[in-house]
């Protein structure tokens, strides 16, 4: 069906034409369904049609058929998810109004099939606006599923798909994981929701599922129900994994609970409880936060299988005692109470008896004799078999095996005179009568014999004449009858003959005939060996084979030759090498047969191993010039072994890996050589999964290798190669915290490693300048400096570092502590304090690695901003970039906000701590913090664009998609903002705290944003500015500029702004006055007419300051043609072009006098 899918319309077609509800109809629509699930897409278009006609209908075969596609569609299908999604935007409106259906299985199909569009639906609303209608649908539903829950009249199936709603509906209600690189995007929850989400209320959603969860744990405290104790348990493994801010509160509430609510259910479901939340309890205590609740979780596992024990122990009783009054009731029955007059009749007689057998009858065949205890079950027996003759018990049998028709039992044979048996034995009858007198054999229970293994195994025919009474025979037939009496039986001179000498080549043979054997031999070995001994037939030819190899060995031993000691030396020397060389080759042999298959072969490599080690050792205490065997062939196997991982097919982890670990784990000793081989399989990518698997194994379970296990781990951890480096660092950090003395050690390694990157006295110290002893050195050193040897070295650091510092270089030394501190907050005190102890170059390093740190732990995170309150005096500018990565994607919270508000208050600190709050200030603040961070600018660009940032900030409105969390523009209340004119009074008005260079540059910034300071917002900051009492020195250079940038502004400039200087008898002002001359000549002629409202005094000045302005006043002072005595006085200051110098012919141009308006 699979590879030939059915057209869905022909077979639905095909479906509703046939009577509803008919066999046929089922077998179309099963084929259909069949073949849907093989090709689901087709059913997005059929359920979307169809859902349609199944609300309000009566319940029907192709309701429930149609139902049930739309849940396959939805929450098991392969469909995409956006797909899904849209299947369930069209069908929750359906969905809905079967709430409502008076079938129990349309209403549990239903609640399946929202515990699934729930999520779909919220992670589609999240980033939709505008379908409220949708929400509050879904809303509903959730309401009327949750009163399912919990009302006590529910049916069990539908409360039960509630209560597995009511899971869903508390992990999609409370925040999953912050940190947004390990965010699940299958994973809805309420940290998905928008701020200012017009519908969807984050925290109210947060309230309402953490007031669920408490309901069902009330409900796991409360319910009598076995079923939904069950289900809410089962249900809280996911919740676990995904919410691990809720572990504590599941862990708390199963290791208190008690089956209490449960007293009266059958033992059998109590236990299905019991053993639920014991899975579960071992589930959470074998994952990540097993460290955390491991001592809880324990101490709850013991208590409950106490209380298991009690609970079986009283069941078994409560069944013991019930049967045993169902067989006394059985047993002493009284006969049943017959009247006298009725005693005498036979009929009424037997139809009661019969009645009583029948009800006996029918209550045997009914009673479960399992449940009694098996010592009853044969008193029973035992019983019953005593109440009946032989005789009649062999009747009994022939009857049923007749019944059953078999073969009929042959008769027992009579038992034999004794004295046919003394004639038989040729022993007198009156002997026999005699020994029959005094031996009484008593009856032996088998089940109560001690059998010897050895006596059974190595003396059968013994056994079998003891239990057939044949003993004596036997010993009489075995004993030879021409024994002489005098043969001597005194053993203690006796001598066995000496082996028989054998040559190389006959020793190697019979070596290698009995490994044969043996090997042959080990599938026969395997059925002899007990089924209750330790020993396998496998340990023991290996146990052999072994031993032949290390311990057949015979040194030499030429003390008994009569040849001197020359020749002596000589062939001892001869004979040694001889032997070694003959148990080399024994040795490579069984090491090459190992190797050929080192995973099944394991057990052989570590027996082999553990008896070199012993084999040295007692070799060794024996003769010192024994040569050790143990750590050659081991270099031997690792080198084997290395080299076949070499020549594994894309360096794939197999079982050979882990045979490799087991292996080295059950080794008697670890030379140092073992584990420089795996540092170097570690640093191999294709390679690193044993090494790393090794040697985390060594740690947990050699406690005598751990330091140098844990040690080689560690130092990978500052290994230049990140994958090798960052693998490290998972496998150590598993153990912090709790895991002592583990926790201790890795702590102290990543502290030691930060000091490092401290700064250090300078060498030149430890020369001969008279400091012989280390008071006068340690005088030299800085606060937080620590002396070179002091310092922790691994093989991947270089001694010193090399400034300025390269941020690998730093990564190296700072990841192992920066992945410990996701874990262990305090490690924070110690970044910052070393980091005011750095050099600038490793300080700027810092800066940018933290920034992955400080988003795990989020902005909330208590550690972070007590450190950012009281951070030690140099690390400020750590403190700094914390913020900035608090705010760089987001809005500054509140508290956030007053903390560093009260931080600058307190402390004398960069202004650029103001840069990521100041949008969130009221008008007030910013009014007050801006030239502070205005006196930042000091020419270069960083600085420049920064504040750039803060003026769009505070000046222009935010976007419309301001407030999603993905926007990294400030946030601030349209009220609160300034206007542009405000902002360039405030430059001007400040000046002074700001400083003249960093103002003008200030206003050069807002005259650079174009699209805010325009013509009409400069003429009022003009406008606003020369009403002044005391004008800005940098009034008239703004104005200058002003001019430049807009001409529209001339004729305002002109006409209004040179008039009221006038009046405000500028000139008395130098700075200002010169910055009028310039400005009335950037504007000239439009200037002419101000101009000549000056006082003649000041008139001259400005002639003779600009003289290229003389032509055109006189010019236009003749044009006037006005008062004669006047215009001769203006051109009596003017005067002739001919007395202008020369150096004014070329008119300045307006940048020259914009710059030239700057005051020195």
């Amino acid at each position: 069906m699979a590879g030939n899918p059915l057209d869905p319309l022909q077979a639905l077609s095909a479906a509703l034409a046939v009577p509803a509800d008919s066999k046929e109809q089922a077998e179309l629509l099963a084929a259909l369904r069949e073949s849907l699930e093989a090709h689901p897409s087709p059913i997005p278009i059929l359920c979307t049609t169809l859902i349609r006609t199944v609300s309000g209908a009566g319940e029907s075969l192709l309701k429930r058929w149609v139902l049930d596609l739309l849940h396959f569609a939805i929450c098991r299908s392969s469909l995409s998810l956006e797909v899904r999604s849209q299947l369930a935007t069209q069908s929750v409106d359906t969905l809905a109004s079967l709430l409502n259906d008076p079938s129990v299985r349309t209403v549990k199909v239903v609640i399946q099939c929202l515990t699934t569009v729930y999520p779909l639906l919220f992670r589609t609303l999240c980033s939709s606006r505008t379908q409220r209608q949708q929400w509050d649908l879904l809303s509903q539903c959730k309401t009327r599923i949750l009163d399912f829950a919990r009302s006590p009249t529910t049916n069990t199936g539908v409360k039960l798909s509630a209560i597995k709603f009511v899971q869903k509906v508390i992990l999609l209600q409370t925040r999953g994981i912050s940190d947004p690189r390990l965010q699940n995007k299958n994973d809805p929850n309420i940290a998905n929701v928008p701020v200012d989400h017009p519908f969807i209320v984050a925290s109210a959603l947060e309230a309402e599922g953490m007031k669920l969860l408490e309901s069902v744990i009330t409900m796991l405290y409360t319910s009598q129900d076995p079923d939904i104790l069950t289900a809410i348990v089962n249900s809280w493994s996911i919740l676990i994994k995904q919410r691990s801010s809720l572990v504590h509160l599941v862990v708390s509430s199963l290791t208190s609970w008690t089956p209490v609510s449960l007293a009266g259910q059958p033992a059998s479901a109590i236990k299905s409880v019991e053993k639920s939340i014991r899975i579960l309890l071992v589930h959470i205590s074998r994952g990540p936060h097993g460290s955390a609740f491991g001592a809880q979780i324990n101490e709850a596992l013991a208590a409950q299988a106490q209380r298991m024990e009690r609970a079986s122990a009283e069941e078994k009783a409560r069944k013991a005692a019930v049967a045993a009054a169902a067989t006394e009731a059985t047993r002493k029955r009284p006969p049943p109470a017959i009247p006298l007059e009725d005693q005498t009749d036979p009929k009424r007689l037997k139809a009661e008896v019969d009645s009583a057998a029948a009800n006996s009858a029918a209550f045997l065949a009914a009673f479960d004799f399992t449940t009694l205890p098996i010592g009853l079950v044969t008193d029973l027996i035992v019983a019953n078999l005593q109440a009946f003759s032989e005789p009649a018990l062999m009747n009994l049998v022939q009857s049923y095996r007749q019944s059953r028709s078999l073969p009929p039992v042959p008769p027992a044979k009579p038992p034999q005179p004794l004295d046919s048996v003394a004639r038989t034995e040729g022993t007198p009858v009156g002997d026999t009568l005699a020994s029959a007198e005094i031996v009484k054999e008593e009856p032996v229970d088998p089940l109560k014999m001690d059998i010897d293994e050895e006596e059974v195994e190595y003396e059968p025919d013994k056994l079998n004449l003891e239990l057939s009474g044949e003993e004596a025979t036997a010993n009489e037939e075995i004993i030879p009858v021409d024994i002489p009496d005098d043969l001597p039986f005194d053993l203690s001179d006796f001598k066995l003959p000496s082996p028989k000498d054998l040559s190389t080549d006959e020793r190697i043979a019979l070596m290698r005939g009995a490994t044969i054997r043996i090997w042959d031999g080990a599938e026969d070995l395997q059925h002899t060996t007990s089924a209750g001994s330790s020993q396998t037939a496998s340990d023991m030819w290996m146990l052999l084979i072994v031993r032949m190899i290390t311990r057949a060995v015979v040194l030499p031993d030429p003390s008994g030759s009569t040849k001197d000691e020359a020749e002596l030396s000589d062939a001892a020397d001869k004979q040694l090498t001889a032997l070694y060389s003959r148990q080399d080759a024994l040795r490579q042999t069984l090491c090459e047969y190992i190797m050929d298959d080192f995973p099944a072969r394991l057990r052989l490599a570590i027996t082999w191993m553990n008896e070199e080690w012993y084999n040295d050792r007692i070799r060794s205490a024996a003769d010192p010039n024994w040569r050790p065997n143990y750590e050659s062939w081991l270099n031997q196997l690792v080198s084997t072994y290395q080299t076949t991982l070499e020549g594994k097919v894309d360096g794939k982890p197999d079982s050979k890996d882990k045979a490799f670990s087991r292996f080295l784990l059950d080794l008697p000793d670890v030379p140092s050589d073992v584990l420089d081989m795996l540092r170097e399989l570690s640093v191999e990518a294709d390679k690193m999964h044993v090494g790393f698997t090794t040697l985390r194994d060594l740690v947990l379970e050699r406690p005598s290798l751990r330091a140098e296990a844990l040690r080689v781990l560690l130092d990978l951890t500052t290994h230049p190669d990140s994958v090798t480096r960052r693998a490290a660092i998972n496998t150590v950090r598993r153990w912090v915290p709790g895991a002592e003395p583990l926790d201790s050690m890795i702590r102290d390694f990543a502290l030691q490693i930060l000091r490092r990157l401290q700064k250090r006295p300078p060498q030149e110290s430890k020369g001969g300048n008279g400091q012989a002893n280390g008071e006068a050195e340690d005088d030299n050193m800085e606060d937080g400096q620590l002396p070179p040897e002091e310092l922790i070295q691994t093989p991947y650091l270089s001694d010193d570092i090399r400034l300025p510092a390269e941020k690998s270089h730093v990564l190296q030394h700072v990841e192992l502590l920066f992945a410990l501190s996701v874990k262990i907050p305090e490690f924070l005190d110690e970044i910052f304090v070393s980091y005011s102890q750095m050099d600038v170059s490793v300080q700027e390093a810092i800066q940018g690695l933290i920034t992955a740190l400080v988003k795990s732990l989020g902005s909330n995170n208590g550690k972070l901003l007590t450190l950012m309150r009281t951070c030690p005096p140099g690390s400020e500018s750590l403190a700094l970039r914390v913020l900035t990565i608090f705010t760089e994607h987001g809005r500054p919270s509140a508290q956030l906000v007053a903390l560093v508000k009260g931080l600058i208050s307190e402390r004398d600190l960069d202004a650029r701590f103001l840069i990521p709050i100041i949008a969130e200030m009221d008008k007030g603040d910013i009014l007050r913090y801006l030239p502070r961070v205005v006196s930042i600018l000091n020419g270069q660009p960083e600085p420049k664009n920064l504040v750039r940032s803060v003026f769009s900030s505070v000046v222009t409105t935010p976007p419309q998609t301001f407030g999603s969390v993905t926007s990294n523009l400030p946030r601030v209340r349209q009220s609160e903002l300034l206007t542009p004119a405000e902002l360039m009074v405030l430059l001007h008005e400040a000046e002074k705290e700001i400083g003249l260079k960093s103002a003008i540059e200030a206003i050069g910034i807002c005259f650079s944003m174009t699209d805010v300071f325009r013509s009409e917002i400069l003429a009022v900051v003009m406008q606003q500015i020369v009403d002044e009492p005391v004008l800005p020195v940098l009034f008239l250079r703004t104005v200058i500029q002003a001019v430049t940038t807009y001409k529209s502004l001339v004729p305002f400039v002109s006409t209004t702004l040179l008039s009221r200087l006038i009046t405000k008898k500028i000139w008395q002002n130098p700075h200002l006055w010169e910055g009028f001359i310039r400005c009335a000549k950037v504007i000239a002629p439009a200037s002419f007419g101000a101009l000549l409202q000056l006082p003649k005094e000041q008139l001259r000045e400005l002639v003779d300051k600009q003289p290229s302005l003389k032509s055109g006043l006189r010019d236009y002072v003749t044009k006037k043609a006005g008062n004669k005595a006047r215009v001769a006085g203006f051109l009596d200051i003017f005067g002739d072009d001919d007395n202008m110098p020369s150096s004014a012919s070329s008119p300045a141009t307006p940048v020259d006098a914009v710059m030239a308006a700057t005051p020195a």
